[in-house]
């Protein structure tokens, strides 16, 4: 596939191949984009951005509503790309397709819901005979920075607001599975003022580091690691930021909880593509009064998954994204068995296959639930009662998303108000998701929040507009 600018596809002597993460085998190469060619990106954004401001929301919202029927008719070979692209089962891959229409479909309405307010300047002291409104204006050129897990809706949770707030966009795909966000870029293409969406495929260190660091653009969205994250707070300069920087969600299960159900939510968090979800479940905090039950059905659920191929629609678990990724979680899990951990089942790997995994006696303090391991690994945490509970749930520098499982309203609601978390679930899964809620973390877990209309409204700068009335004394 070829990169995107001003409407035109790009090739390039220099290219990178695009693996399978389940055979290892080429799907497909794309073009290793330069500092050059991200300039040139910026500068087509920039030209295309004087010409979008203008154009009706109704215009805007209409354009997303065809890129929704586009991908409609499209949705089976999405859902087949996203699979061959980062080795997500085809029946998630499906779901995936299904809520990236929804959230284009979130967008073409939000576009029409841009809206100012009229300010009571006479509440003030020389405010009288005054007129004050105010209005949403785009802000410019966003920046995308997308990762593999979710190749599609994740893009579209950056691109879709930022077009409908009649911005124009920048986008670096992760590296490691590209082909979905190029694929969707020729199909908005086709709908939008040339140079609106711009993707260059390559590498952080000079694709992405160009795209923070430009003068000529006006925020950035990133999605990915701390490390990254970080820096690109060092070097955004006055831009507005979105750092969604992952998570070590912990989904607690109280001594009164409905046990099936928080079984059924654990295994779903915690495996859900292969664990490979910044709001996927990472610790399991028990109450060891329930503790034995809970991980007797766990272990029996999570043995009855599925590992194989991810265009199998039996296939429950897929590859990780690489064998590095799979080498990494298998190191994890060995140092933490090493450290006086129980393994009740799974720990074996297979090339980038790794199957689920769960951990019994587990503590706060091990590596693997301080840190955000990536994986189809379930660690069990034993604690006494509520107040530990809330106590190791917050024992962690991330801050992304919480769950806990109650039947006691007092706690779930105690629960809600302190546990540090830019979200808490209460008796679902912290991979709980609507397209259209607030998303974003707190602590090292990131900066502001993705949804739809909360993007939109961080995509545009407010605008003061004062009226001295004619004929009236200033």
């Amino acid at each position: 596939m070829d990169m995107l600018i001003d409407g035109k596809l790009i090739e390039k002597r220099e290219t990178i191949e695009i693996k399978n993460p389940a055979n290892n085998e080429i799907i497909d190469t794309v073009p290793q984009g330069n500092r050059e060619d991200v300039k040139n990106a910026i500068n087509a954004a920039n030209k295309a951005a004087k010409i979008v401001k203008d154009i009706p929301s109704r215009v805007i919202s209409e354009n997303l509503y065809q890129i929704y029927e586009e991908l409609s008719k499209n949705a089976d070979d999405f859902a087949k790309l996203i699979s061959l692209d980062c080795g997500k089962p085809i029946k998630d891959s499906m779901g995936e397709v299904e809520r990236s229409k929804q959230t284009i479909l979130l967008a073409a309405e939000e576009a029409k819901r841009i809206y100012g307010e009229t300010i009571p300047m006479d509440a003030c002291s020389g405010g009288e005979n005054v007129i004050g409104y105010t209005t949403k204006v785009p802000l410019g050129v966003i920046g995308a920075i997308t990762p593999f897990n979710y190749p599609l809706n994740l893009v579209i949770h950056k691109v879709a607001p930022a077009i409908a707030a009649k911005n124009t966009v920048v986008l670096k795909p992760s590296i490691k599975a590209p082909l979905v966000a190029l694929k969707l870029a020729e199909i908005m293409n086709a709908y939008l003022e040339s140079g609106t969406i711009n993707v260059v495929p390559g590498f952080g260190s000079e694709v992405g580091d160009e795209i923070v660091k430009s003068d000529f653009v006006n925020k950035v969205s990133f999605t990915g690691s701390i490390k990254t994250g970080l820096n690109i707070s060092k070097n955004a300069g006055m831009k507005k930021l979105t750092l969604e920087l992952g998570g070590n969600d912990p989904l607690i299960v109280l001594d009164d909880a409905d046990i099936e159900k928080a079984v059924e939510a654990a295994l779903i968090g915690s495996y859900l593509n292969a664990g490979q979800v910044c709001i996927g479940v990472k610790r399991i905090i028990l109450d060891k009064r329930i503790a034995d039950e809970f991980t007797d059905k766990f272990v029996r659920a999570t043995k009855k998954l599925k590992v194989g191929d991810p265009l199998d629609f039996k296939t429950d678990i897929g590859p990780l994204i690489d064998e590095n990724a799979a080498i990494m979680v298998e190191k994890i899990v060995d140092k933490t068995l090493n450290e006086g951990a129980e393994l009740l089942c799974g720990g074996k790997r297979n090339g980038s296959f790794y199957t689920p995994t769960v951990i019994d006696n587990v503590n706060s303090k091990m590596e693997m639930v301080q840190e955000e391991t990536f994986g189809p690994i379930a660690p069990l945490i034993h604690v006494n009662g509520f107040e530990e509970a809330i106590e190791v749930a917050n024992d962690t520098k991330y801050g992304l998303q919480a769950s806990i499982f109650t039947n006691n309203i007092n706690n779930a609601l105690k629960a809600a108000k302190e546990i540090d978390a830019g979200g808490v679930v209460i008796n679902k899964q912290s991979t709980y998701r609507t397209d259209n809620m607030p998303f974003g973390g707190c602590k090292m877990s990131g900066m502001g929040k993705e949804g739809i209309k909360y993007a939109v409204e961080d995509m545009t700068k407010t605008k003061l507009v004062v009226i001295n009335q004619p004929g009236k004394n200033s």
